[in-house]
């Protein structure tokens, strides 16, 4: 797609607070222009179709990437990923799906982004199963999740939950979190050299109109799995869709005693049920999303 060769590039030497600069420049597109652009690039290859859509989408790229900070990557090179994520999901898009291009984009997005991470750090060192994956990808969301914060090493409750939490072995937990110490940057950080413009890193990536990225990326994205998760349930049995709404899906979550007292069955026995209907249930949604050509990544 020659639509590669006309983008702007962050680099160490342009600084990123240009690139940023130059990526607000591009106007957010409303839906039907939006379908109207995607067509001309399915039906006739339209590469300044494809160009529109790119470009329109650059701050949703920026802004998945900005939430890669701290692996010890240049964020230019982060961003260069992310942007071929989008070119990858603007190549793929199909409009007559019924969603919006963010929505999709941002699958393929997260996937180039979190591939170039695990190309630049050494498989060797990190591990190649899925749950060391998934550790890397979710140590920093687990810790703040249980208020652990600090730098340094965790304490051993902190630890203990977290390994418990991402299904991996507290030794596990302790070195990736030793790796991974370097500490990660704010999106409130300023930026610039100007004390006077108090510019934060996050401005950038705002716009003042209604339909900005972010707000249409968060609202098809929470459609998109609420839409996956209700045709899910039916691979559950009356009880285990029962136990999960109870214990997952409710503002005031069922405890297991309470279950077990419903079901007159043991604690552990509700806490296996609870288990086995969240992973039925996780598998069934990779399964309709792939249907309906969105990238699942764990």
């Amino acid at each position: 797609m020659s639509t590669y060769t006309n983008l702007p590039a962050p680099s160490p030497e342009q600084g990123m607070n240009r690139y940023l600069q130059e990526i607000r420049k591009f106007p957010l597109l409303e839906p039907e222009e939006e379908y109207m652009l995607a067509k001309r690039w399915v039906d006739h290859e339209d590469s300044s179709a494809a160009h529109r859509l790119v470009t329109s989408h650059l701050r949703l790229a920026a802004k998945i990437a900005m939430g890669y900070r701290g692996y010890g990557l240049p964020q230019a090179e982060v961003i260069s990923e992310a942007n071929v994520g989008l070119m990858q999901a603007v190549k793929r898009f199909d409009p007559e799906r019924g969603f919006r291009l963010a929505t999709y984009a941002m699958w393929w997005i997260r996937a180039s982004i979190q591939e170039y991470i695990l190309r630049s750090w050494s498989l060797v060192k990190l591990g190649t199963t899925s749950a060391q994956k998934k550790l890397f990808f979710n140590l920093r969301k687990a810790k703040s999740k249980i208020g652990a914060l600090e730098e340094g090493d965790l304490r051993p409750e902190n630890v203990a939950q977290i390994a418990k939490d991402l299904n991996v072995t507290e030794a596990e937990v302790v070195s990736m979190n030793r790796r991974l110490s370097g500490g990660d940057a704010s999106l409130n950080a300023m930026v610039g050299s100007d004390g006077d413009s108090a510019t934060q890193w996050q401005d950038w990536l705002e716009d003042e109109d209604a339909d900005q990225a972010g707000d249409y990326e968060a609202r098809d994205e929470l459609e998109a799995r609420r839409a996956l998760l209700v045709q899910a349930m039916d691979v559950l049995n009356e009880r285990e869709k029962d136990i999960l709404m109870q214990r997952r899906l409710e503002d005031s979550p069922a405890t297991l005693e309470d279950l077990s007292a419903q079901y007159e069955v043991s604690r552990e026995r509700i806490r296996q049920i609870e288990v086995r209907a969240f992973e039925k249930l996780q598998k069934r949604m990779q399964e309709l999303a792939r249907d309906r050509g969105m990238l699942v990544t764990a």
